[in-house]
């Protein structure tokens, strides 16, 4: 690769101070987004090149390499050499299947998280395996495909040096990279919770058949969450004991915070099941209501017209002596009949208050 070639790929070169604001939304996705930074200055490259991954290795910064998508197992292979790590540890990158876990090795830490965000703002949730490697002044964090993150504001806080990241150490960044994950938990429930209770209004005020699928699709929605935010809590309660040597015990505070967080997540998650649970439950009892209603009005109209039928049923018997046939008056006197009783058993009703 030419220097020219590097030079294109460059997006801030070392600079003294804070970095300008870059907005990668608008930008094509590289294979590797690269970060290489100090309290002072910081080094951002977007490549496809695994070459300017080899000329970052040796730095004395902190250096995070974010690789977006990991179907090329060629890559991996060559990054895993680079930086020593174990075959069975690429074995599980590629494993997209992995449950959220942290395991130590004897030069790195490998943790594997899930990240979960909604696609352009829409109501499916995109569920993707972030796995995150900790070692000596470096962190390389392993996304399924090129879809997006959630981590453009640690990106934002690197480039413009906000708060205490291009400060700290390396064991800093993963928390911040683990933090910026569960933040977007705590949004993704909480854009559920405000369905939930859209929902239940709606299902008081007007329970329909529509209803029903949407309360299931938010019932998966929080046992998915439930399942990848539970081994969760594992992860961050194993990083905050300060069971692995890359942890430094100024970090264990922040990590402390975000155990908490998850704490309050899964209260909340419970919360939220048992909210949609009584939701089914309030819309089988609306539907009955509803039943009921249609039945009480069906009775009552048939009550008014059992004594109506039972009238023009005698005079509709065909016998030939019939006195009430032959008079004048008969017929209003009939109708005028009727329909007093109908009146009567409506007053009925209505003092029984049950119209």
């Amino acid at each position: 690769m030419t220097s020219t070639d590097s030079k294109k790929n460059e997006i801030g070169n070392f600079l003294q101070g804070e970095g300008d604001h870059v907005d990668s939304s608008n930008k094509e996705r590289k294979l590797f987004h690269i970060f290489k930074y100090n309290e002072n200055q910081y080094q951002e490259i977007q490549t496809e090149f695994i070459d300017d991954v080899i000329n970052l290795r040796d730095s004395q910064s902190i250096t995070w390499i974010n690789v977006d998508g990991i179907g090329q197992e060629n890559i991996l292979t060559k990054i895993g050499s680079i930086f020593g790590i174990h075959h069975l540890v690429l074995e599980d990158i590629l494993d997209t299947t992995q449950r959220p876990k942290v395991e130590d090795y004897e030069n790195y830490l490998y943790i594997v998280v899930k990240m979960i965000y909604r696609k352009n703002q829409s109501d499916e949730i995109i569920s993707e395996q972030v796995s995150l490697i900790l070692g000596d002044k470096f962190v390389i964090s392993f996304q399924e495909e090129k879809k997006g993150d959630v981590f453009e504001e640690i990106r934002n806080r690197i480039r413009l040096g906000r708060g205490r990241l291009r400060k700290a150490g390396a064991d800093y960044l993963v928390y911040a990279l683990l933090d910026a994950i569960v933040d977007n938990y705590f949004l993704m429930v909480e854009q559920i919770g405000d369905q939930l209770e859209e929902l239940e209004d709606e299902l008081v005020d007007h329970p329909s058949s529509k209803i029903l699928p949407r309360i299931h699709f938010l019932k998966r929605n929080m046992i998915f969450f439930r399942t990848s935010i539970w081994p969760m809590r594992e992860v961050i309660g194993s990083l905050e004991r300060r069971e692995f040597p890359f942890i430094e015990k100024s970090t264990v505070v922040y990590l402390r915070d975000i155990y908490d967080h998850i704490t309050q997540l899964i209260d909340t998650i419970e919360t939220d099941r048992e909210l949609i649970s009584s939701m089914i439950d309030i819309y089988l009892s609306s539907i009955n209501n509803r039943l009921n209603e249609v039945m009480k009005v069906l009775t009552m109209i048939a009550t008014i017209f059992m004594p109506l039928s039972f009238i023009a049923g005698i005079y509709g018997m065909n016998f030939r002596f019939m006195p009430e046939l032959y008079w004048k008056w008969g017929y209003a006197i009939t109708l005028f009949t009727m329909g007093g009783i109908a009146l009567i058993m409506l007053f009925f009703f209505k003092k029984k208050k049950w119209l």
